[in-house]
């Protein structure tokens, strides 16, 4: 064999190397966006799961705030019907996400805040277990939700890097979107009776 065919060989397996490995590193950062993905589901699954509980234990004790008790029990039926898969992360799902997702935490806000108006039912012990629960799952929506952005951050910089950024647009890798604050964040929220 020739030199000059060796060398071509050569230079062509470690092209065929650098491609397998950095497909394969590409194809583990989309799983590890998919996984934090599906960890921001949870959370809001495992809020929207207590918000039945809260919305009929403060039923029993403010039969009167119908209208605040429905609008919960609507935002968290708007808000679970929406899905987003790891998929199909596109900037328009995600804010679609969100705003139903913020319009669940604007409702409960305004419940909790009623329930200050009934010193027997701050009191109960199932409303505070329930309100802490509630606390404890927005913190952990505020952490996935980070979790998610720091794995889409580190994939979306891979796929936009040379070389990696030729391989992703041949292979299809598409960059994904991020959680943003929502439109008006910045100012606390108003609540009135």
């Amino acid at each position: 064999m020739k030199k000059s065919t060796v060398i071509i060989l050569i230079v062509l397996a470690v092209i065929l190397l650098w491609g397998v490995t950095a497909y394969n590193n590409l194809v583990s950062k989309e799983e590890n966006v998919n996984r934090q993905w599906s960890n921001v589901e949870t959370q809001y699954q495992r809020r929207a799961d207590l918000i039945p509980n809260l919305v009929n234990t403060v039923k029993g004790y403010a039969a009167h705030e119908n209208e605040t008790l429905q609008s919960v029990v609507e935002a968290r039926s708007k808000a679970t019907g929406i899905t987003v898969s790891g998929s199909d992360l596109t900037p328009e799902k995600l804010a679609e996400y969100q705003r139903a997702q913020g319009a669940v935490s604007s409702a409960i806000g305004k419940l909790l805040a009623i329930a200050e108006n009934y010193p027997d039912l701050k009191a109960n012990q199932n409303f505070l277990e329930l309100q802490a629960q509630l606390e404890g799952t927005d913190n952990r929506i505020s952490v996935a939700r980070t979790n998610y952005n720091g794995a889409a951050k580190e994939f979306n910089t891979s796929i936009r890097r040379f070389p990696n950024n030729i391989l992703a647009g041949m292979c299809g890798f598409e960059k994904c979107a991020y959680f943003e604050a929502a439109e008006g964040a910045e100012q606390a929220p108003r609540v009135e009776f």
